[in-house]
């Protein structure tokens, strides 16, 4: 066997492991034991270790590693295992499960036209979508293409990632739009007011409209599109986050109506000032430290 083969098989291996066999313990086992077990595994070194390791380091460099770099690693890896669990459990748990473990702040905007949901790439984010289809709403989500290199030569990655996509159309009960291939769907379905659910705190290097923001002191840049398009059809827009207590294990949900009426730019401001926030209040939590050279100019 080649070196280049034996690297694809360890990686192909810990995959398994990091993204199927401990975060699935979650459809098994009652939570509060298995959360119990999750903390220590969030211990263990080799855990998630590069990209847990790589958000730090840029954390640090920008000021915001903390000064405790062990807690910082353990929080990053807990909230890491639990989002990929929360796959797992919302195929195996019913809502009286979220209505137990969820602790909600807010309320979603009754109506089920014209509507932008807007969220971040914190926390862990699977029981906000739960929680909205449960309210009677049924956004379009707008996904990430696996055609990028991060997917190239990952087959259990791919594929956990395709099941992934598959279960949050399935949990909302609208089909997921991705926005590289299908941009052109995605303004008609703005334009015929349908709702659309947006995680806008990704990089804007391949996009070609950005937003310039101070964030923590620094100047960011962020895709700006969903944003001006929100404004353009007048579509009301509702901000929601998906927190993780990570020593209890309870999940926290924030829902934030927007005003209408702004300019794209003023929403930008409103919703980066929010992630700003997010980010003081809990900085391991953040799940794109590692793409920071591609957001802070």
């Amino acid at each position: 066997m080649t070196e280049r083969k034996a690297q694809r098989w360890i990686q192909e291996a810990r995959d398994i492991l990091e993204l199927v066999l401990l975060p699935g313990m979650a459809a098994v086992l009652p939570w509060t034991l298995c959360f119990m077990l999750f903390k220590r595994f969030a211990r263990w070194r080799w855990l998630y270790r590069e990209p847990c390791e790589a958000a730090l380091a840029q954390a640090t460099r920008l000021g915001w590693g903390g000064e405790d770099q062990a807690h910082w690693l353990w929080v990053r890896k807990l909230v890491t295992l639990v989002d990929h669990a929360d796959h797992y459990l919302g195929l195996s748990r019913s809502d009286r499960w979220m209505q137990r473990h969820l602790q909600v702040t807010g309320r979603w905007p009754a109506g089920s036209k014209g509507m932008l949901l807007i969220t971040f790439h914190w926390g862990a984010g699977y029981w906000g979508l739960r929680h909205a289809t449960a309210q009677g709403l049924h956004p379009h989500a707008l996904v990430a293409s696996l055609s990028t290199p991060a997917y190239q030569g990952r087959w259990v990655l791919t594929r956990y990632a395709r099941s992934r996509n598959a279960h949050v159309a399935n949990t909302l009960g609208a089909e997921v739009l991705d926005v590289r291939k299908n941009l052109k769907a995605v303004i008609l379905a703005a334009r015929r007011g349908s709702q659309l659910l947006a995680v806008v705190d990704a990089p804007a290097d391949d996009t070609k409209t950005a937003v310039t923001v101070k964030l923590m002191g620094m100047t960011a840049q962020f895709p700006i599109g969903m944003l001006r398009l929100a404004v353009d059809q007048q579509l009301s827009a509702v901000m929601y986050v998906t927190g993780l207590n990570v020593q209890t294990g309870t999940r926290t949900l924030s829902i934030q109506a927007l005003p209408m009426h702004l300019t794209a730019e003023e929403l930008a401001g409103r919703v980066f000032g929010e992630l700003q926030a997010l980010i003081t209040q809990d900085a391991p939590a953040w799940h794109f430290w590692s793409e920071a050279p591609r957001i802070f100019r």
